[in-house]
């Protein structure tokens, strides 16, 4: 986590650009794969609905973080405030989700790209899933700066590549299609909750307000920045769905979603509907860098999450013990139990709503009973606010094991 000597330097001041920039580059990422195949039941309109709704919830929870922040140094972290204001066994049980979730989204990059080096080379996706794994995670351990330098590629890549996907995608866009008119009285609304798990992990970018706060050294301008970053990444969510739902009619969304909403299953239905091998080549490559891009970034944030956890050095010894603890459990899981892309970051959205909506509301709420909590920053909405972040998050956990259990039309889907 980034942090300053001082709320006050000479530096400066950081611009708003580059801290929404930050916000919307963790948000997007190889998350957004997952948004068609888990809103190919509600389709167009209420995909976008439960896009913009989740948006608006995980902003005001990144803005209830930066509430509770205020009351302490700009080194304060996380796990720090939330020990301090909710209790040891809370933080502790919250640590473990935010574990979970870098280890299972680590799990889902792994798996798919395993699949999608198979579907490129024909290279068994074990033996390529260990590959990329040994490959990439070595930047990861190397430094930071080797991150930030890959990064930069790779997000200038991926904005490149995704421009040029759905201007492809966009002149191909058919309106029927788009708005499913082939089954006007269709059902959509349901399908919307099962969404919801997903959407929500293509909205976390919670891990970086403290790091955000201590770039600007004081909270308002922070918030202004994850606003923007939130509305940057939900313009571009909205994008990809018009473009995938536009080419790609509803019922082929059945075989995807029934392989478990797999990338490589995606992309070679999309391939098959677009007729067009520049169009799909483009799109494959895009979700390629989103999926290694994502994978060195979480990495990041759970490999540094942990050794500060953990109090591992950071010489040699130090980091490599890190590693092993970041990046082995979910390969192994990979390698035993590989399971559907869709379902994995379904998973970590019901973890993730732990930590990026429950303990953000208890924050919020914790900080207003402290003294001077009703002075400085506050975010907006009052209670009203804090109860819709507390029951969204609840409710998305109770949808995704719904979900599960076949409780939810998505295992309908098949027959869309």
């Amino acid at each position: 986590m980034a942090a300053l000597n001082s709320p006050r330097t000479s530096r400066p001041a950081p611009s708003l650009t580059g801290g929404a920039s930050i916000i919307a580059s963790v948000c997007i990422g190889a998350g957004m794969l997952g948004l068609p195949s888990s809103g190919a039941g509600a389709w167009t309109l209420w995909s976008a609905l439960a896009l913009i709704l989740t948006m608006v919830v995980m902003t005001l929870s990144g803005w209830m973080l930066l509430e509770a922040f205020k009351h302490y140094d700009l080194r304060a972290s996380f796990n720090t405030v939330t020990k301090s204001m909710l209790g040891a066994r809370i933080n502790v049980f919250s640590n473990l989700t935010v574990y979970f979730v870098g280890g299972i989204l680590l799990y889902a990059y792994i798996t798919s790209s395993g699949l999608i080096i198979q579907s490129m080379t024909g290279v068994d996706s074990k033996l390529a899933s260990v590959v990329f794994v040994l490959l990439f995670s070595l930047v990861v351990w190397h430094s930071t700066r080797a991150v930030d330098r890959l990064s930069v590629v790779l997000v200038t890549f991926m904005f490149l590549s995704f421009v040029l996907g759905v201007s492809g995608l966009a002149s191909r866009i058919d309106l029927g299609i788009l708005f499913n008119t082939i089954d006007p009285g269709g059902r959509y609304a349901p399908y919307a909750l099962a969404m919801l798990p997903v959407a929500l992990t293509s909205f976390g970018y919670h891990h970086s307000v403290a790091s955000l706060r201590a770039y600007y050294g004081e909270e308002r301008k922070a918030q202004k920045a994850i606003l923007g970053g939130t509305l940057v990444a939900l313009l571009f969510y909205l994008a990809w769905l018009v473009s995938i739902f536009g080419n790609l009619p509803r019922a082929d969304f059945g075989p995807v979603v029934a392989q478990g909403g797999d990338v490589d299953v995606l992309l070679a239905a999309l391939g098959f509907a677009i007729d067009s091998e520049r169009v799909a080549t483009i799109i494959s490559a895009f979700s390629s860098a989103a999926i290694l891009s994502s994978f060195v970034g979480v990495g990041l944030g759970t490999f540094d999450f942990m050794a500060d956890l953990l109090g591992f050095t950071n010489d040699r010894k130090g980091r490599t013990k890190t590693w092993v603890i970041t990046f082995l459990p979910p390969l192994l899981l990979s390698l035993l139990s590989p399971f559907g892309f869709v379902l994995a970051i379904g998973y970590a959205g019901a973890a993730a709503a732990v930590w990026a909506c429950i303990i953000p509301a208890l924050l919020a709420r914790k900080s207003r009973m402290l003294e001077g909590g009703k002075t400085g920053f506050m975010a907006p909405g009052g209670k009203a606010a804090i109860a819709l972040v507390l029951v969204f998050g609840v409710l998305t956990i109770l949808f995704h094991f719904m979900g599960l259990a076949g409780l939810l039309p998505e295992a309908e889907l098949g027959a869309v």
